[in-house]
């Protein structure tokens, strides 16, 4: 993570799905502002890969439109928007149909000869997870995939897949085993794009390159970690998918958790990919397991019902398209963990994610214990605590709350001190999809998460599920659209004497 960032390694990209919003939202915008910055290899092509009827012409002015509406460079240069989009190819076919992966075959040898892609293959699995095993299985019955031994001489071949991988333990065990028969663990590419984020990618360098904060990183010096993933936004059109997913497999079992090791985990023994991951594996088996005959106590869910989001009215979930009238599927959740290590041992974490709350952010609030306080009795208010906050979206930065002395007076004020990458670097930050596109392109795994990541991850939090699924909440919705949801949740945090930090912009 200390390495310069280089131009990528030729390649051809394959987008699976490329008709979906992720490739118009996300996938050419990273791929535009990437060939942009110098930072896409000069050898490269991409085939987009999908069932609708298309012509290469037609494709590439959807990909325009998209670039001018998604990226956040505006307005599209025309003249490298021309270079660009003559590398991009569409490939009508069916995810099942041979012939498809057959003249697939032949279009990529063709690239490789008109562009000097040199065979490298980068495949962006943009489809449901239950697509990956057939895709995979097709690649290597086509034999458009080359045996990881391979990928260390002249050739490579890696697959990106998305979000979620699985529904639970058991499915995820399932997924691995069907994509292992084809793929090498290094080959499988499992994006997080949390993991992208400058912000993110700095909690490491933060910690472990500044002593100040490192010696004091310990339940000696921290009271409690909140970490908060909120939106604005509710389900939208996705009702479908969110009934069948939820907030605890979508947000919690990946994102947060990914944010949590990073948060917790320990110095690692190098800045490589898998001694960095060594350590994220460690912090989630030590998360203390939930006690489900007391999951209340421990699990906050909730659900929004209508209200106002900046004045104006919303409706609740159950009213959303494709959403069941009684559905029962949580749009919010807060929860309370212990780490059982020696470096955290005693300090809570808190979690909540949640839909149509009152503001987007994402952000880790390190809260440090209070002195003592025999030196202020005599001050009018209490001293406040030191309060770290890691911001990852909206503007990315880190502040710090400390108390000082009010001119004039002996009394104490807490002030902040605010860096914002934006401000700081007179830059815009990368998108999340640009750095990670650019690492599977250069081999560099270290911000996917590995498979003992996910099943770790999924054996803490099934037993929530399943839990849950034999019980029906008593109260649904229990939160209005623009509140922090479920007056629960802050129940969770007042029984320890905490409360969530609300206003830390």
């Amino acid at each position: 993570m200390n390495r310069q960032r280089r131009a990528a390694e030729p390649c051809v990209m394959v987008i699976f799905g490329a008709t979906g919003d992720l490739t118009s939202r996300k996938l050419f915008p990273a791929l535009y502002n990437l060939a942009l910055d110098g930072q896409l290899p000069e050898h490269f092509a991409c085939i987009a890969f999908a069932r609708r009827e298309k012509s290469d012409e037609e494709f590439r002015a959807e990909m325009l439109k998209a670039v001018n509406e998604f990226s956040r460079t505006k307005p599209v240069d025309k003249a490298l928007w021309d270079a660009f989009s003559a590398k991009i190819f569409y490939h009508k076919s069916d995810f099942h149909e041979d012939a498809g992966y057959e003249s697939l075959q032949k279009r990529l040898k063709e690239l490789d000869s008109q562009f000097g892609t040199k065979g490298n293959r980068l495949y962006y699995l943009s489809t449901q997870p239950s697509f990956f095993p057939l895709v995979t299985e097709k690649l290597k019955e086509h034999h458009l995939l080359y045996p990881y031994s391979r990928a260390h001489d002249s050739q490579w071949s890696r697959v990106i897949i998305e979000k979620p991988f699985g529904h639970d333990l058991n499915s995820a065990i399932q997924l691995q085993q069907d994509i292992s028969v084809e793929l090498d663990e290094n080959q499988i590419f499992r994006i997080d794009h949390y993991l992208g984020k400058e912000t993110v990618q700095n909690l490491l360098l933060f910690r472990f390159s500044n002593p100040f904060f490192e010696a004091n990183w310990n339940n000696r010096y921290v009271d409690h970690i909140q970490i908060t993933v909120s939106e604005e936004i509710g389900v939208g059109t996705r009702g479908k998918f969110w009934e069948e997913a939820g907030m605890l497999r979508d947000i919690v079992q990946n994102h947060m958790m990914q944010l949590l090791s990073l948060v917790a985990m320990e110095p690692p023994t190098s800045l490589n990919a898998d001694a960095i991951r060594n350590e994220k594996v460690k912090v989630v088996e030590s998360i203390r397991p939930f006690p489900l005959d007391q999951i209340d106590n421990y699990a906050v869910r909730g659900q929004y019902g209508e209200g106002k989001i900046n004045g104006e009215h919303v409706k609740a979930y159950r009213q959303e398209e494709n959403v069941d009238p009684q559905s029962d599927v949580e749009t919010f959740l807060a929860l309370e963990l212990y780490i059982d290590n020696w470096r955290w041992s005693g300090v809570p974490f808190y979690l909540r994610a949640g839909k149509r709350l009152p503001r987007r952010t994402t952000e880790i609030v390190v809260v440090f214990k209070e002195v003592p306080g025999f030196l202020f009795e005599t001050q009018e208010r209490k001293v406040e605590p030191n309060v770290l906050v890691i911001r990852i979206q909206p503007n990315e930065g880190i502040s710090l709350k400390m108390n000082c002395k009010t001119p004039g007076n002996a009394t104490l004020q807490p002030v902040k001190m605010d860096f914002q990458y934006g401000s700081y670097f007179n830059a815009t930050p990368p998108e999340a999809y640009e750095r990670l596109i650019c690492d599977c392109m250069n081999g560099d795994n270290t911000l996917f998460a590995r498979v003992d990541e996910v099943i770790a991850s999924w054996r803490l939090l099934t037993p929530v599920l399943e839990k849950w699924e034999n019980e029906t909440p008593l109260i649904f919705p229990n939160y209005i659209s623009g509140t922090w949801g479920p007056k629960d949740a802050d129940g969770l945090l007042m029984r320890n004497g905490h409360h969530w930090f609300q206003d830390t912009i």
